[in-house]
């Protein structure tokens, strides 16, 4: 029998075993199957009657954030493309959960994990992605994550996983227990199941695409704002339709926020976007967990202001319908952070007068008076209208 030679091909670096990958893949979906649905909390406002307001509690994950979604996803989509095998070093460019999930990801399927970031992550951070057997590398300017990340991956002949790119194709937008379907059946016995608006913040860009194509491929009529922040170049890209846009200060909200417009953000399928100060996203994360009784992120701040926005909005025009946004981690990750009044004080940060504004609203439903920058999607604006 005539014999192939490239059946015989042994390819150089990390070794290939297809029943290796076969056997990882594997373990990957088997955590998935373990892991129940993350809940979908109705936050009770009395004030705000006719609005409902839903959280998606991503904190219960396994590795306790929305990135374990998009860790598994991204070490699927590796490892079915052949870009992980036996024994391949993985190395994330990330400011703290991704790699925090990566890490968790890496150690149940038996690969070295390295995480470069910026040595402003905090100490908790550092610590889980530790706990997993994770190695991070820090380093001084965030700027120089991407460029960083991907010399250290050659340098160990490993694989950069490099989410900020491939967040938007690793995750089956269609369905398939992603998070926007998940939101969906889970409002299924509510009295408004079809909510207004989804808000989400962006920190790769993933998920709101995820979540923005999920809803025009199903065909809802639910809009998506997203939410950015103070530092952060996403808010520029998509008010002015310039991907090239740039930000020289790293993001104080981890989680959020980039220096660029980042590959996997996708402009069109966001209805609107707003810019949230740093002050105000701590004063919503204080205000939220002062109500859910236990502490949440900053990020999960930058969602809740935008969405309190959209309330009021809604309020103030009469409007009856539901609102759904994302916890995306727990407050115990910045106790030493967002939640120390000398780490605030030292940046410059004073969450007391919007905090004011914020508890008003919720106590009374007056309008916030809340300024931001606000856009609509500009290409939605240069549509022609129908005749």
């Amino acid at each position: 029998m005539q014999t192939f030679p490239f059946r015989q091909h042994n390819p150089a670096g990390p070794a290939y075993r297809r029943g290796w990958v076969d056997e990882a893949v594997a373990t990957i979906e088997a955590d998935q199957c373990r892991t129940a649905d993350t809940h979908l909390i109705r936050l009770i406002v009395p004030a705000l009657s006719g609005i409902d307001i839903y959280l998606k509690d991503e904190s219960t994950h396994p590795t306790g954030s929305l990135k374990h979604r998009l860790a598994r996803s991204l070490f699927l989509y590796a490892l079915c493309n052949g870009h992980i095998r036996e024994g391949t070093p993985v190395v994330e460019a990330s400011s703290g959960s991704t790699a925090v999930s990566e890490a968790y990801f890496a150690e149940m399927i038996g690969v070295p994990f390295y995480a470069v970031m910026p040595r402003t992550t905090s100490a908790e951070k550092i610590a889980a992605i530790e706990h997993y057997g994770g190695n991070c590398h820090l380093i001084d300017d965030g700027r120089a994550l991407y460029a960083e990340a991907a010399a250290l991956a050659a340098r160990l002949d490993g694989h950069y996983m490099d989410q900020f790119t491939f967040a938007e194709r690793a995750t089956d937008w269609r369905g398939n227990n992603n998070i926007a379907e998940s939101i969906f059946t889970q409002l299924q016995g509510e009295p408004r199941p079809i909510p207004d608006w989804i808000v989400m913040g962006a920190g790769t860009g993933g998920t709101s695409a995820t979540i923005g194509r999920y809803l025009r491929y199903r065909q809802y009529p639910t809009r998506l704002c997203v939410a950015d922040v103070e530092h952060s170049a996403f808010f520029d890209c998509f008010r002015t339709l310039d991907r090239s846009r740039v930000c020289d200060r790293p993001s104080l909200i981890e989680g959020v926020g980039r220096p660029r417009c980042e590959p996997s953000f996708v402009p069109g399928v966001v209805d609107r976007m707003m810019k949230i100060p740093d002050a105000a996203t701590v004063a919503a994360m204080n205000v939220l967990s002062r109500r859910l009784r236990r502490a949440v992120g900053g990020s999960t701040g930058t969602n809740f202001l935008a969405l309190c926005r959209l309330a009021s909005e809604m309020r103030q025009a009469s409007v009856t319908g539901s609102l759904v946004t994302l916890i995306c981690d727990s407050g115990e990750r910045y106790r030493q952070t967002y939640y120390e009044p000398a780490w605030l004080a030292a940046r410059g940060l004073d969450p007391a007068p919007f905090e004011a504004a914020l508890s008003s609203f919720l106590a009374t439903g007056e309008p916030l008076a809340l300024d931001v920058d606000d856009v609509v999607n500009p290409q939605s604006l240069q549509n022609p209208t129908a005749s």
